[in-house]
């Protein structure tokens, strides 16, 4: 009878790229920069947007709407060109930048390093603007919320759904009678 006995411990096998993924890592590179640069082109959409805000310019806003339309629809298949070349590398589809760094063992090649870092501060940067943008066009709807009741002579909003305040008999806006 033969008894088989370890020899050593088994540790949890770490991915790594081989090197007969170079045009692989090559193409994902620039992927990455690709992306990084729609996120910039985002980034500036979003300024001109609040600045045609600003001058109350509609043609402004309606132009910042239809390039940031249009500059998504390329991000989504720029994503799935990165989801094509994570497949190659043997990863899963959508991976995030961490996940991404430990496909090469937490020590990628200085070009796509150097992509995921550009990636990751420009989205820190678009997700700022997003959110500026969130606050003042919130703000913006509120003021334009105050003007009309200003304008219309009701400086405070209704507190019921009713014509006249919730009159019994009168339906107002809904109709309780169905």
């Amino acid at each position: 009878m033969t008894h088989l006995t370890p020899t050593s411990t088994l540790a949890a096998p770490t991915r790594t790229v081989g090197a007969h993924a170079a045009p692989t890592v090559t193409a994902l590179a620039k992927a990455l920069r690709e992306e990084n640069q729609l996120l910039l082109d985002l980034a500036s959409i979003l300024k001109r947007q609040r600045e045609a805000l600003a001058r109350d310019d509609l043609q402004g806003l309606d132009d910042s709407v239809f390039a940031t339309h249009r500059v998504l629809v390329t991000l989504g298949e720029a994503r799935r060109r990165r989801i094509t070349l994570n497949q190659r590398l043997g990863e899963a589809d959508d991976l995030s930048m961490p996940a991404l760094l430990d496909t090469f063992g937490g020590t990628p090649p200085a070009e796509v390093q150097s992509a995921i870092d550009a990636l990751t501060d420009t989205g820190e940067l678009l997700h700022q603007e997003v959110q500026l943008n969130q606050r003042v066009l919130r703000t913006a709807v509120e003021a334009g919320d105050q003007l009309v009741r200003a304008l219309a002579g009701a400086l405070q909003p209704p507190s019921t759904y009713g014509r006249d305040g919730g009159t019994p008999g009168d339906p107002g806006l809904l109709d309780r009678t169905i």
